[in-house]
C-alpha cells in the first residue's frame, strides 16, 4: 500500500473546453506547456524533461472533459488526472488537477503544478 495521498488543485482558465482539451490530450499540445517533448504510442505517453524520459499509461479520457494517466513506475492505485469543469450558469471553465504525492512532497508537487498550469495559461493566452 502506498503512503501517497491524493490531492486536488483547481485553476480558472479562460478557454473553451475544446481548446483546453487539445492541450491536455494531444502530444503537440502537451509539449507546449507540460514537457519538453511528448510522444504517444500504444496507450502510452512518453514525457521528456531535460533529456529524462518518463512514461505514463493512458487510463481514461473523455473528449473535452478529462484525461487520466498513471506513471508506469508509480504505485498502481496512483494516477494524475486533469478534468475540465464548466460552470453551468456562468460557463466559466476551470481545470481540476488530481495527483498523488507523499506527505513530504505534496507542497513541491503543488508548486510544480502551479508552474505548469501557469505556462498553460500563458500558451492559451487566457
Amino acid at each position: 500500500m502506498s503512503d501517497k495521498k491524493k490531492f486536488q488543485l483547481e485553476y480558472e482558465i479562460k478557454s473553451s473546453p475544446r481548446i483546453l482539451y487539445s492541450f491536455l490530450s494531444e502530444a503537440n499540445g502537451l509539449t507546449q506547456w507540460f514537457a519538453d517533448q511528448v510522444t504517444f504510442r500504444d496507450q502510452t505517453y512518453t514525457f521528456t524533461w531535460d533529456g529524462e524520459e518518463q512514461k505514463a499509461k493512458l487510463l481514461g479520457m473523455k473528449e473535452n472533459k478529462f484525461i487520466r494517466f498513471r506513471w508506469l513506475d508509480d504505485d498502481p492505485q496512483c494516477y494524475f488526472e486533469m478534468e475540465i469543469v464548466q460552470d453551468e450558469l456562468t460557463n466559466d471553465v476551470a481545470l481540476s488537477v488530481t495527483d498523488f504525492a507523499t506527505e513530504d512532497t505534496i507542497a513541491e508537487r503543488k508548486l510544480i503544478w502551479n508552474n505548469q498550469i501557469g505556462y498553460l495559461i500563458g500558451v492559451i493566452g487566457a
